[in-house]
């Protein structure tokens, strides 16, 4: 096998997210940017980087990613699944670890939608007795 290259795919909210990972150094690089560069927030980049940090594999593994939709917030949700899934097709034992702490689980969570007579999904308009 020349390299090996694991793929996973993370959803989150509206954003969809296309998660490499070859054996490496530990670089991640998201929409052809360094992580650093691409998540302005250090809350973010601890978020993509948690199923590393539960497996150890941090400095094992490069991680390209291609992410759209939605905002920073989601993406980073999705980035954090789309690795979780490809860590498990790199090795099925990090199963227990990365299920135990939730990183498996696609987060049902979606915008409501607008509803008719209402000015936002539950935003009345203002009530005046006259």
């Amino acid at each position: 096998m020349a390299s090996a290259r694991y793929y996973g795919t993370g959803r989150r909210k509206k954003s969809v997210a296309r998660v490499y990972l070859m054996p490496g150094t530990g670089k991640i690089t998201i929409n052809k940017r360094d992580i650093d560069d691409y998540l302005g927030l250090e809350t973010l980049k601890v978020i993509v980087r948690q199923p590393l940090a539960a497996t150890d594999t941090v400095d094992k593994f490069d991680v390209l990613v291609n992410v759209r939709g939605g905002g920073f917030t989601g993406q980073a949700g999705a980035i954090r699944h789309g690795i979780a899934r490809a860590l498990l097709q790199a090795d099925p034992d990090y199963r227990p670890t990365l299920k135990a702490a939730g990183f498996l689980t696609r987060d049902p969570r979606m915008k409501e939608r607008k509803k008719y007579g209402l000015k936002a999904a539950r935003r009345a308009p203002q009530f005046s007795k006259r």
